[in-house]
């Protein structure tokens, strides 16, 4: 039972390392690359001749403490992939109101724009000869709907904010749960694969986020190669605009996928009646939701018996 435990542990540990370890190690080689820019070639590198002059067993530690230095850099910035997520979302200070409240309504106008259009490519559609044209027209504006919520109050300034918003906000309009009320309910009747596949998804957001981190970071080699900035904010803006976008669209739809396949888990767990159909489903979505929030003093729903346990 150890060496299956030590096996795991040590794959988690490798997996862990090549998460946070790698893109440090990718980014401390290319400000390497710059000093060596900078210095035209190796040579005369701080620590050489120190290094060369020690025996290996000092050579060895001295590896591997640089090699935990690089470590510690990347758990760095690992830390900083939820307040930058943040960031890339549209939660930002106060003083940014009136900016913020203008991309959202600009956003919210295209949106509306973009509304009718679907409507006339989901009439084509279901039209008596639909064309390939019509097939491509509408699976581009049904693509770009799933990535925005559905109603303008809850638009954020940024199609990452959007995108992990409509993922926040479908349960709530298809069964009337509240995301922030339920979920963590949920994530504990979860099966292990499932929870499993979310960490996995979370974790290649926050990687997509750090990967930004990243590019801006390398910008600070400018003054020993000219080529850092590009390099870094070329990093940074396919970070930004291709890769975090299209992970947290993955991540968006496990969460609701895990919404869709478990949420009669949670109801059968709290004892509330099972809704009989998706009208009522809303409903009782709703009211479980409120009874997660605030408790209730009310004499309904009556819960349901119990179920001995297997």
């Amino acid at each position: 039972m150890l060496t299956a435990f030590w096996e795991a542990a040590g794959g988690k540990l490798a997996d862990r390392w090549a998460t946070v370890a790698v893109p440090a190690l990718v980014f401390w080689l290319g400000g390497l690359l710059a000093w060596a820019h900078h210095r035209g070639g190796l040579d005369g590198l701080p620590g050489e001749a120190w290094f060369t002059g020690q025996t290996s067993p000092v050579q060895v530690a001295a590896i591997l403490i640089a090699l935990l230095g690089v470590a510690a850099s990347g758990a760095l910035v690992e830390r900083t992939a939820t307040p930058v997520l943040r960031l890339l979302e549209g939660y930002w200070p106060a003083w940014s109101r009136p900016l913020r409240r203008r991309l959202c309504d600009t956003l919210a106008r295209r949106a509306a724009a973009e509304t009718d259009a679907w409507q006339r490519a989901h009439a084509r559609l279901h039209s008596t000869d639909p064309t390939a044209d019509d097939f491509a027209t509408y699976a581009r504006l049904e693509r770009r709907r799933r990535r925005r919520p559905a109603a303008p109050a809850y638009f954020m300034p940024t199609p990452i904010g959007n995108i992990l918003r409509a993922a926040e906000r479908r349960p709530a309009d298809k069964y009337g749960l509240d995301t922030i009320a339920v979920w963590p309910h949920l994530w504990l009747l979860l099966p292990d694969s499932t929870r499993t596949e979310l960490r996995a998804a979370r974790s290649a957001l926050d990687s997509a986020v750090g990967a930004a981190t990243w590019g801006v970071l390398f910008c600070a080699f400018a003054p020993l190669a000219w080529w850092a900035v590009p390099v870094g904010l070329v990093v940074a803006t396919v970070a930004v605009t291709v890769a975090t976008p299209a992970r947290a669209q993955a991540f968006g739809e496990l969460v609701e996928a895990a919404y869709d396949l478990h949420r009669a888990a949670l109801y059968q767990q709290l004892r509330w009646p099972l809704p009989a159909n998706p009208e009522a489903e809303r409903g009782a979505g709703a009211e479980l939701s409120t009874y997660l929030w605030r408790g209730s003093d009310s004499t309904t729903p009556t819960f349901t018996p119990l179920t001995p346990e297997p």
